[in-house]
This record gives C-alpha cells, structure tokens and sequence, in this order.
C-alpha cells in the first residue's frame, strides 16, 4: 500500500507495534492453562512474524535499499495474520450469529497521508480476509475521490463502479469490490472452527433453559468472545495507523453492525499541532523479558524499536519557539455496542487533543477501569458484558523549530482494560516478544507454569506478560 509520504527534516521515528486478539471475561477460571498457552504461542508467534515484516526492507531489483513497509501495510499485515488463527474472533475465527452464519467487519485508518483517512466494510461472508478489503478502500481512496473514478466490474443489479467517496460499505456491494481489487473469496464453510459452533449452541441452550434469564452473547462462567483482533503501528515518517477486524458478538442478530467499522467508536486515528515542546524525559518501565528472539531477528529488532518515552504537552507557547505535532491512533475490543455509545473511540483522541493530557491518561479514561466504557453500563455492569473492553494504541510525538527541523521524535505503546483480560503483544526496544492476557495485580494458578517453562514463568503471566 502505498501513500503520500511526508518525511519530516531531521531525526526519523523507529517503527513500532501492538497488536490485540479481544477481551472480556477472561481469568484464570475460564481460560484453562492448556488453552492459555495456545493464546500465548499464536500471540507470540504473529508479533514476531510481524515485527519481522516491519523491519524488513522491501524487495527492491535496484542496489539501493528500498524503504521500511508503511504503517498501514504493517497494520494490515498483523491483523491479517490474526484473521488467519483460529483462536481469534475474526475471518476464520469468527463468531456466528444467531442464524449460524457468519457476517465480518473490519476497518482501518491513518494519522495522515490518504484522503479518505478511514475506510471500512461490514457484512461481509465471503471475503478470506476483511482487513485487505478495508485497505484497498483506504489505498484506492485519492483515485475513488476524482471527478471521474475507474469503472469496476458490475453484478447485475448493482452498479459499483468504484468506492466513489464512501468510508462504510455493507454486503454484496463491497464484496464485488473485493472481486474487482482482486482479493481471494472463499466458501463459507472457510469461517467455521469447532470451538466457535459449541460456543454458538452453548450460549443459545443457556438463553433458552434460564428464560431469557441471561444473554446468549455473554456468559459469567466461560469466556465468549465480544472482542476484535487489531494492530496499531507507526512508521519512519510519524505516520500512526489502526486496523482491526470481527466477527462481533457471539450470537448476534443477523443484520447487526458494531463498532468495528463504525469510524470513532472501534477505531480512530488523527495528527494535531500544538505551540510548545515536549517533556522528553525518559520513562521507566517495569517489563521483563518473556521470550527472547533469537539470532539476526533479535539483532534487527533491538536496533530498529526506540525507548518508550512519556509526553506531557507544554501548552500556551511556553516551548520556547517549539511546535510539537502529535498523532495517535487506537484500536478497541470488548463489547462493540459501549463502544458505540460512547464513541469511545474518538473519545480518547479528544481527551488527548482538547484536554492536553498524554494519550494514555485518555485511554485509560475509557477504556480503563471505572471509565467511560464501564460507566456506559450502569447497574448492568458485570451481569451482560456491557461496557466490558479495551484498547491498545500508539502515541507519536514530533517536536520541530519555527524552522521546520526536527528536534526530537519519540513515540509510546497504549494498553489499557476494564474486564477480565485482554489479549495483547508487541516488541519492546531490546527485541523481547511480549504477550500479555491479565493484568499485574492477578494471582496466576501454579498449574499455568506448563512442563519445560522457565521458572520466572509466573511471573511472566502475571506481572511481567499476563
């Protein structure tokens, strides 16, 4: 994918990344320790392959070094890779609906360098992996928005030329435009996984012996996914972008569209300028090695991610002379309709831009505990899934003189949830994968260290990684 590029003078940005498979009721009670170390492997398995597809150069014929992937390349990538697993709640992992069919959404937006920023489908039941399809919309976008765009190829009864200038498109008419870009369809028997079809029958015989009692959607005792898979990057140039794809609700109603692909409320990405520099002062971080890459791949990576820094914004001109740009981008999961009603979130960039506060005091304000999204549910709160979710994010902070030169780039990894757990990784700056379910103050069941473990283990799954 390819974009305009706006690379600022003076020091570049390191590419950086975090990626989420969902969340909600998630603890140790309900996700065994088999099941738990699955989640780990595949989590630990698609940062790695991911962080590798970032820091490496594309092809290039020529002798000169062609440049690092985008991040919007980068961001589909990961969350393609997470389409592909079973385990997660999109594309091949995807949820059914109350009919036992499956209807995907996915979504994807920029800080800057597209016209249309944001570009997402829905309703889709044939498309292998909805995140492509979200992106060629986004990438097709300046050529969509001329006066006289490209003729596709039409079906009969519909006519869709292209794109045109839309954000949102829904069912048939964005699956032919999967035909046109080219993108593989397949059966819809590729989306069915034997844990997704139990989880669909155990939740409606739930609903129908309880009288409607509970939500076949959500359950007290198991964890039914309600979440999103998602990948949040940025690039050399400070570009931030967020993709995330879903299948939604587990037993949804068919017809029902989340806030996967609703631009504001699962999803959102924007650039801002502010007078003043930055607090460039290092920030300290209490993460340990979980597991280590090896060889060249952990030499490339601990040269290629920089030390997470904190921001704190110095408003009313005070910077001397200084402009620092700022850009963030977050991806949600949890219960999509809180997400809705809460334009969560927007929700977050607003904090972050009107307010003046760094990124990740605003996205702990949503998405945190006792936030907006928990809030949202009221007196339901822990009895239907309400309000239960996270976000992971990226904030990237770029500081130039009145001369336009860079004097300081820096950018810092968003996390943050109100529910049992959430499925998260990324690479720190020394090259350790990291991939974290539960949170620091969780006690972890000794029966989670599996045989052959490192002993620092429970750590790892507790303070450390979750």
């Amino acid at each position: 994918m390819e974009y305009q590029r706006q690379p600022p003078p003076g020091p570049k940005l390191q590419p950086r990344l975090i990626i989420h498979g969902g969340a909600g009721n998630i603890t140790p009670s309900s996700l065994t320790p088999a099941r738990y170390r699955e989640y780990r492997t595949a989590l630990l398995t698609i940062i790695s392959k991911s962080h590798a597809f970032m820091t490496t150069p594309n092809p290039s014929p020529s002798p000169t070094p062609s440049p690092l992937p985008n991040a919007p390349t980068v961001a589909t990538h990961a969350v393609t890779l997470l389409e592909n697993s079973p385990l997660f709640n999109a594309a091949h992992g995807a949820v059914f609906t109350r009919d036992g069919t499956h209807e995907l959404e996915a979504s994807i937006m920029v800080s800057r360098g597209a016209a249309k920023r944001a570009a997402a489908v829905s309703g889709l039941r044939r498309v292998r992996n909805p995140v492509t399809l979200a992106a060629a919309v986004l990438q097709r976008g300046d050529t969509d928005l001329a006066p006289r765009p490209a003729a596709g190829v039409s079906d009969p009864g519909l006519d869709v030329p292209s794109a045109q200038g839309h954000t949102h498109l829904h069912g048939a008419a964005a699956e032919q435009l999967a035909v046109v870009y080219g993108l593989p369809l397949v059966a819809p028997g590729y989306f069915f996984t034997r844990r997704r079809w139990d989880e669909h029958v155990r939740g409606l015989a739930r609903e129908r012996e309880r009288r409607g009692g509970v939500s076949a959607s959500w359950s007290g005792d198991e964890y039914l996914p309600q979440g999103t898979c998602g990948a949040v990057a940025v690039d050399g140039d400070g570009v931030v972008c967020c993709a995330t794809s879903t299948g939604g609700l587990t037993n949804k109603l068919s017809g029902r569209i989340g806030d996967t692909p609703a631009v504001g409320a699962g999803f959102w990405a924007e650039e801002w300028c502010e007078e003043g520099g930055g607090d460039l002062t290092r920030a300290t971080r209490g993460d340990g090695p979980a597991v280590v890459l090896s060889g060249a791949l952990r030499g490339l990576v601990a040269d290629c991610l920089p030390t997470p820094w904190v921001y704190s914004p110095l408003l009313g001109g005070s910077g001397g002379g200084l402009v620092t740009t700022r850009s963030v981008a977050v991806s949600g999961t949890g219960n999509g309709d809180s997400f809705l009603r809460t334009a969560a979130a927007r929700t977050v960039g607003s904090i972050a831009r009107f307010a003046g506060q760094s990124s990740a005091v605003a996205l702990r304000k949503v998405s945190g505990p006792g936030g907006e999204l928990q809030k949202s549910a009221g007196d339901r709160w822990g009895k239907t899934g309400e309000g239960e979710g996270g976000m992971i994010g990226i904030e990237c902070v770029v500081v130039r003189d009145l001369e336009g030169t860079v004097v300081e780039a820096h950018s810092e990894l968003l996390q943050d949830y109100n529910c049992g757990g959430m499925f998260r990784a990324w690479v720190d700056d020394n090259g350790v994968a990291f991939a974290r379910v539960f949170g620091d103050d969780q006690a972890v069941p000794a029966e989670y260290v599996g045989e052959g473990e490192p002993e620092d283990l429970r750590a790892w799954y507790g303070e450390k990684l979750g």
